[in-house]
């Protein structure tokens, strides 16, 4: 109600703050069985919209209360859910007359749309950038169909939160973010026409899988032992070296001397 926004405090203590409906849902332990549709109708539209989710409770909740009082009626519940069809279908006939078509290449009008879904969010303030950067996310990942219509997988664009910075500093990314630090300060924070190789080995000399202890007393042969181990890991350096790789993401673990 009013579009403010409510604390969600669940059984254990966490505290959610939200005005999404779809939201304080998820937070309900309901065990009514026409609560439990509701909370799923509102996870559906959440999922295929993204926004409307109280719009479509308080829908669905107005839906049963009328069947509530047909049932009192003595109406057959078949008789209500034809009753119910039907004007579902009447309703989606009109909604397809008033509708507007939108070509791809109106962004004015793409960001009006983007910007409607913010509204009732914290980050409205700032919609007016973040609907560009969210139009331009669906253009990367937009695939167009022989209908002529689009299919868009908001699954494809993964968003990483990072503390300390503001709305503002929002920005696409038109790539991969492996969000690790690099494994030495001197690396290079930027490389250009990258070359990457993927590693599913570690980039060091693994342990054997039996227990064993090894002893040297003199220094010179430690410096042997050393030096191979130095120059196995050189040869497997080299290797990656070999194929013209100058960026390197491993699995697993590296040497500090690799």
């Amino acid at each position: 109600p009013r579009g403010v926004d409510k604390m969600v405090v669940d059984t254990l203590g966490d505290v959610t703050i939200t005005n999404d409906g779809a939201t304080m849902l998820k937070q309900l332990d309901v065990q009514h069985p026409a609560a439990k549709i509701l909370v799923e109708i509102a996870k559906a539209t959440d999922s295929e919209v993204g926004d409307g989710t109280t719009s479509a409770v308080v829908l669905a909740g107005k839906l049963l209360e009328e069947a509530k009082k047909l049932l009192d009626k003595n109406i057959h519940p078949s008789n209500i859910v034809d009753g119910y069809q039907w004007a579902s279908s009447k309703a989606l006939e009109r909604l397809q007359n008033i509708a507007i078509k939108i070509k791809p290449e109106d962004k004015e009008w793409l960001a009006k749309l983007a910007k409607t879904s913010m509204r009732s969010k914290i980050i409205f303030e700032e919609s007016d950038y973040l609907a560009k950067v969210v139009i331009d996310a669906v253009f990367q990942i937009a695939e167009k169909k022989d209908d002529g219509t689009y299919k868009v997988d908001v699954d494809s664009v993964s968003v990483l939160k990072k503390q300390g910075e503001s709305i503002s500093d929002t920005m696409l990314v038109n790539g991969i973010i492996v969000d690790k630090e690099v494994v030495h300060s001197g690396m290079p924070k930027t490389i250009k026409n990258a070359k990457i190789a993927l590693l599913n080995a570690p980039l060091e000399i693994e342990k054997t899988e039996y227990s064993a202890e090894i002893r040297i007393s003199d220094p010179a042969k430690m410096k042997s032992f050393l030096d191979q181990e130095a120059l196995m890991l050189r040869q497997m350096v080299d290797k990656v070296k070999s194929v013209g790789a100058n960026v390197v993401f491993c699995q697993k673990g590296i040497d500090d001397l690799a």
